[in-house]
């Protein structure tokens, strides 16, 4: 049954990247109750499943890694996170200073929208590839999963779509609803080492924290503080009984 969950899943994450073009909500500034409660369903994520998640590979770490000379790595799992998060950071920046230069046409150059439509094409990618990979204690868990990654996935492209415009729509968001099928269809043939899942899944984690921050949390002025509470408050309650 996981299996045929998994893949619908996997479809509606596609849908979500490839439908964005045609979602207003998504192109006009939300409403801040609306950006409130995703960020609160954001934040319960990253604390209740995402970072609990991060030992789960450290232990994965610790068994593969044997050798004297690699144990200094086993013990910093939450570096490489540090490292995800400061690399996606320093995409951002070279992004909007791409943008500053580009002052006519309001986009980045070309070279940047490739390098960074690529780095979230391998972020849709390990998360697709979990999916179905991911050792879920029931359809339920799989579902708030689906859930708090689709919001996710929301903000994503809204930001995406600010950050580079019509080439996004007519490229990037093709390549983000390939990315996630192309993850799940990996991890429905092969089972990659959990040594490169682990790392591979430190790295996406840094990234994650990094746009949550960033795009789904709204600037005081705009929040909701009620809102924001409801999202948190239910999502983890949601994660806490499943």
């Amino acid at each position: 049954m996981f299996f045929w969950l998994s893949l619908l899943f996997a479809i509606g994450f596609s849908l979500i990247h490839y439908s964005s073009k045609y979602l207003d909500f998504i192109r006009d500034k939300p409403q801040s109750r609306v950006l409130s409660f995703a960020g609160g369903i954001a934040v319960s994520y990253v604390f209740i499943h995402l970072l609990p998640e991060l030992n789960h590979y450290q232990l994965q770490l610790e068994e593969t890694l044997q050798e004297d000379s690699l144990r200094f790595v086993e013990n910093h799992i939450y570096l490489i996170a540090m490292f995800g998060l400061a690399a996606f950071y320093g995409l951002e920046r070279i992004v909007k200073t791409s943008k500053r230069m580009e002052t006519d046409t309001g986009e980045s150059s070309p070279g940047i929208f490739w390098i960074h439509i690529s780095s979230f094409f391998i972020y849709n990618a390990v998360i697709g590839y979990l999916l179905i990979r991911e050792e879920y204690q029931g359809a339920w868990e799989m579902f708030f999963y689906f859930i708090a990654l689709s919001i996710h996935f929301i903000t994503n492209d809204r930001a995406l779509r600010s950050d580079h415009q019509h080439v996004y729509d007519r490229y990037g968001r093709l390549l983000l609803s390939f990315a996630t099928l192309l993850g799940w269809g990996v991890g429905a043939l092969f089972e990659v080492h959990e040594f490169f899942i682990s790392i591979l899944v430190a790295f996406l984690a840094g990234g994650i924290v990094l746009n949550v921050l960033k795009e789904e949390l709204p600037e005081e002025k705009e929040s909701s503080f009620a809102a924001f509470s409801l999202g948190l408050i239910s999502y983890s309650v949601l994660l806490l009984v499943i």
